[in-house]
């Protein structure tokens, strides 16, 4: 017997109704810019979920890394435009199928990386930031033409001003913003470009800024505001829409609980707003001409980043480390192109307080492990497992008492953080200021890259002076072993590549970034 009440049987929770299933809407892209004030509701591969959110991520990530430099909005620009080409494309004109794909590619990336990002307030907070920022660098190269038509589909609130009403206050525009036109001095000329170009009138309060520069004609409460200034309040409207946007997909997120397959990668990508994640390729890192062998470690030292620089010097101090730190440090070594035998050859001579037996029990087995020398069919057919990211290192296995891996800028105080940047040269009290600002601000990976720019600002200055490195090879470093290949090659611009040994096996990298076990 049912005892459902028939009449009650189709009643809606109210409050489900803003989380109801959407219904598919093929979606069409006029226009380069978006709003994303439509979600998307076709279907994509789990594949394509990640890897286009993964895309954006890096430039996300990238634009951030630009504001804690402080670099000028032409600056930033210049620096992203190989970064977007490579990642995120969004091209104005061609093949009608190629720029459908580019724009779903955008559309989707950002609601994906929206559900990552809106959990909590900081996270909302950076990603409508950066957003913008992304934003605002494309709608400022966007011709005017067609800026002006997306613009006009965006149904905002503003008044347009006739020509009587522009005729009237033509002395007005002229005097306020003749500086726009070429000039503040009034005649025919300017009174003419203004009555060409569109004007549009909103609530004082709404720009701000524009009144604060004086950009704008203030009469009765309005601003009239020219379409080339129209940009600061077509920013405002979209950082407003996404704001309130975030918060209603904060409310939704419980019901994703209950999907295994979202839920993981989400998880993946917020955790990686603290820096953005580094996939690694085997021989992404490995330098032509460069001596890699166990001998050479102790040389090659210099360029490591200052986690691998740690681990290096407890080892020569102490003769051993600690199981997080001896895998930390040969899945970088492994990295860097050492092969399977040196690094057998390097650890056992690290390990020189110890008889040659009980280096072959304890820690033998492991380091071929890490190679995929040995273990599981799965780690064999990898080539063993990938070097830790910066992501990995600075959000998994936290240092404890006698441990020497982890991030230093992370995992030290502020004063045995100075006294190791001191220990490697880095001295200048501007540097240490800067590094203790983004520490205090999680800004770990901008630490490091603080720090690498200021060891390598002479040879930085030469390989973009002469062209010699684009602005993909020098965005900012998110994997240690990346830090180490770009240290070497700056460090040896313009000189000849030693003689490379015997090519090495078994020192590419492959599978994930996977815990093994290391004993001893």
């Amino acid at each position: 017997m049912n005892r459902i009440d028939a009449k009650r049987r189709n009643v809606v929770d109210h409050r489900k109704r803003q989380f109801a299933e959407a219904t598919y809407k093929e979606t069409q892209y006029p226009h380069r810019l978006n709003f994303y004030a439509i979600p998307p509701t076709a279907d994509i591969t789990l594949e394509q979920f990640e890897q286009w959110a993964i895309d954006r991520l890096r430039i996300l990530a990238e634009l951030e890394a630009c504001s804690f430099r402080n670099k000028t909005p032409a600056e930033t620009a210049a620096h992203m435009k190989p970064l977007l080409e490579k990642y995120l494309p969004l091209d104005s004109s061609g093949n009608e199928k190629f720029l459908f794909a580019q724009r779903q590619k955008d559309h989707y990336s950002h609601f994906i990386l929206r559900l990552a990002f809106s959990s909590t307030e900081d996270l909302r907070r950076r990603f409508t930031r950066v957003e913008t920022m992304l934003f605002r660098l494309r709608f400022q190269d966007e011709p005017s033409r067609d800026r002006s038509a997306f613009v006009k589909t965006l149904n905002l609130d503003w008044e347009t001003v006739d020509e009587d009403e522009k005729k009237e206050l033509a002395s007005e525009l002229v005097t306020t913003v003749g500086f726009n036109f070429g000039g503040s001095r009034k005649g025919s000329n300017q009174v003419q470009q203004v009555m060409e170009e569109e004007w549009c009138k909103v609530d004082w309060e709404r720009v701000p800024d524009l009144i604060e520069n004086r950009r704008v004609v203030l009469r009765k409460g309005k601003a009239y505001v020219p379409a080339r200034e129209q940009q600061s309040m077509v920013l405002s409207e979209f950082t407003a829409k996404l704001e309130k946007a975030l918060e209603i997909t904060s409310r939704a997120l419980p019901r994703l609980d209950e999907d295994d397959r979202l839920t993981p990668i989400l998880n993946h990508l917020s955790k990686n707003f603290i820096t953005p994640d580094s996939s690694y390729n085997g021989s992404g890192t490995s330098v032509e001409g460069m001596e890699i062998s166990a001998r050479n470690i102790d040389n090659l030292s210099q360029h490591f980043p200052m986690c691998m620089a740690h681990l290096h010097r407890t080892l020569k101090r102490d003769a051993k480390l600690m199981h997080f730190g001896r895998l930390q440090y040969t899945l970088f070594l492994k990295g860097i192109g050492l092969n399977l035998e040196e690094c057998l050859v390097f650890w056992r001579s690290s390990f020189n307080k110890i008889t040659d037996d009980e280096f072959n029990k304890k820690y033998r087995y492991n380091v071929r492990h890490v190679y995929g020398d040995v273990g599981g069919d799965s780690n064999r057919r990898g080539g063993g497992y990938s070097p830790y990211s910066c992501q990995k290192i600075l959000t998994e296995h936290a240092p404890g008492p006698g441990d020497a891996h982890g991030c230093p800028y992370r995992h030290f105080n502020m004063e045995n953080l100075a006294a190791l940047l001191q220990a490697s040269g880095v001295s200048e009290k501007g540097v240490l200021q800067g590094v203790q600002e983004d520490k205090e601000k999680q800004k770990f990976h901008m630490a490091c890259n603080r720090v690498f720019e200021h060891i390598h600002k002479n040879e930085l200055k030469k390989a973009r002076d002469e062209g010699i490195m684009t602005p993909v090879q020098l965005d900012t470093i998110v994997h240690p072993n990346e830090y180490f290949k770009r240290s070497y090659l700056l460090k040896n611009l313009g000189k000849q590549p030693q003689q490379q040994p015997q090519q090495q096996q078994n020192s590419g990298g492959g599978g994930g970034d996977g815990d093994v076990k290391m004993d001893g």
